[in-house]
C-alpha cells in the first residue's frame, strides 16, 4: 500500500543502520515542535493497545486525503478542452437535481398509489376469505351432492373462493416449483397475500410479505412474514432477509421428513428408530440463507450462497410485483398466457436478429449451390422438435 508506512512508526530491524540512542528529554530538546501537551495521553495508550485500530486509523486518514484529488490527467489537456469539460460537469450537475426531483416525485407517487390501492385489496381479501358474499342469480344443482362427499381436510369449499392463493401461485412457474404435494395442504389456509415497506425503521430500504392464514391443523401462526433489508433498491443490492418462525404442530412439519430404520440386531429395544432431516418445502422460503460473520467464505461456498440468496430474492419479488397485483389473473390462468406470449415475442425477436446475420452474404454464397441447399429452400423432412 503505497504511502501507508509513512503514517506508522518506523520498526528496527536487520540491515538498518541504528541511530544513536538518545534519551527522550535529549530528543524532545533537539525537536523544537515537539510539545508533550498537545497529546491526549489516553488516546495515545489506547491507540498503542490496539494496533489494528492504530493501523484502520492510519489508512482511512491516507484514504481521504486521496479522495478529490486529481490524478493530474485534467491539467494537461489543453485549455479549451478544460473549458469544455467544466460546462459538462455544470450540466451533469443540473442532471442530478432533476435526477433528485424525480426520485422524490416518484416516491410521493407510488406512496400516492399505495393509498389508493389499499381499498382494492381489502375488498378481494373479504371476498376470497368469505367475509363479503356476492349475489348469485343461480344456484349449483349439485350443492347438497357435495356436502356428503369427504374428502382431505381443508377450509370450507363453498366459502369464498377455495385455494385461491394455492391454485394462483401454481400456475406461476417459479413459485409452482417451490411447491411440494405435503405444502398443498396448509397453504389451501392462505386467505390473504399483502406487501409493505415497514421495517421498523423509515431510512432502511426494502419490503416485507406478509401471508395471512386461517386457523389450521398444520401450525398455529396466522401470519407468517419476510422481510427484505435493501442496501439500494433502485440496482437492487439484497443486504439480508428475514422470516417468521413456524409454530408447527406435532406431526406437521413440511420442511423435514421422517425416517424409521430397523433397530440392529441384539438390541435391547424392538421399535423402529426414528429420525428427521431438512426436505424441501416452500415453507423454507421463511428460513433464508443467512450471510455468515465469517470474511473468509470459500469460493465454493460463496458462490452457492450468492445463487441462494438471488432465488430467495427472485421469489419475494415475483411475490410481490406480479402475484399481489394481479392474483385473480394468475388463478383464471390468464396471467401464465401473457407470460408465454412475452416469451414467445422475446424468442421472435432473438431468431429475427440471427436471421439478419445469416442473410448477409447469403446469396453470393448461394452462387452455384443446387436449389435444395440454397438459403431459404425447403429441407427433404423438417428437423425433429426437441421441445416437449
Amino acid at each position: 500500500m503505497a504511502g501507508l508506512g509513512t503514517a506508522l512508526p518506523e520498526r528496527k530491524g536487520k540491515g538498518k543502520k541504528e541511530k544513536n540512542p538518545k534519551t527522550e528529554e535529549e530528543d524532545s530538546e533537539d525537536d523544537p515542535d515537539f510539545d508533550p501537551s498537545q497529546f491526549d495521553k489516553a488516546a495515545l495508550l489506547k491507540a498503542m493497545a490496539d494496533p489494528r485500530g492504530g493501523l484502520m486509523g492510519a489508512l482511512d486518514s491516507k484514504l481521504e486525503g486521496l479522495i478529490g484529488k486529481s490524478s493530474g490527467y485534467i491539467e494537461t489537456l489543453p485549455k479549451k478542452v478544460q473549458a469544455r469539460l467544466k460546462v459538462l460537469e455544470d450540466l451533469q450537475e443540473n442532471y442530478d437535481t432533476l435526477e433528485e426531483q424525480f426520485q422524490a416525485e416518484k416516491a410521493a407517487l407510488v406512496a400516492k398509489y399505495n393509498t389508493l390501492y389499499e381499498p382494492f385489496y381489502t375488498k378481494r381479501a373479504d371476498i376470497v376469505a368469505g367475509r363479503t358474499e356476492v349475489e348469485c342469480e343461480e344456484e349449483d344443482e349439485e350443492e347438497e351432492d357435495d356436502e356428503e362427499e369427504e374428502g382431505e381436510p381443508g377450509p370450507d369449499k363453498k366459502v369464498g373462493i377455495p385455494e385461491f392463493w394455492l391454485r394462483a401461485m401454481k400456475n406461476n412457474d417459479v413459485l409452482e416449483e417451490q411447491i411440494t404435494e405435503r405444502d398443498e395442504g396448509p397453504l389451501k389456509y392462505i386467505v390473504d397475500i399483502t406487501s409493505d415497506k415497514d421495517l421498523g425503521d423509515e431510512k432502511q430500504k426494502g419490503f416485507r410479505l406478509h401471508f395471512h392464514f386461517l386457523e389450521n391443523p398444520y401450525f398455529t401462526n396466522t401470519k407468517l412474514s419476510k422481510s427484505y433489508f435493501m442496501m439500494d433498491e433502485e440496482d437492487p443490492i439484497l443486504e439480508k432477509a428475514e422470516g417468521t418462525a413456524i409454530e408447527w404442530k406435532a406431526g406437521k412439519n413440511c420442511c423435514v421428513k421422517v425416517l424409521k430404520k430397523k433397530p440392529k440386531k441384539g438390541s435391547k429395544s424392538s421399535k423402529p428408530i426414528t429420525k428427521t432431516e431438512p426436505c424441501e418445502s416452500f415453507f423454507n422460503f421463511f428460513s433464508p440463507p443467512q450471510v455468515p460473520d465469517e470474511e473468509d467464505l470459500e469460493e465454493e461456498e460463496a458462490e452457492r450462497l450468492q445463487e441462494e440468496m438471488e432465488a430467495d430474492y427472485e421469489m419475494g419479488s415475483i411475490i410481490r410485483e406480479k402475484l399481489i397485483p394481479r392474483a385473480v389473473l394468475w388463478f383464471t390462468g390468464e396471467m401464465m398466457d401473457e407470460e408465454e406470449d412475452d416469451e414467445e415475442e422475446d424468442d421472435d425477436d432473438d431468431e429475427e436478429g440471427d436471421d439478419d446475420g445469416e442473410d448477409e452474404g447469403s446469396d453470393d454464397e448461394d452462387e452455384g449451390k443446387p436449389a435444395a441447399f440454397q438459403a431459404g429452400a425447403a429441407p427433404e423432412q423438417p428437423p425433429e422438435c426437441k421441445q416437449q
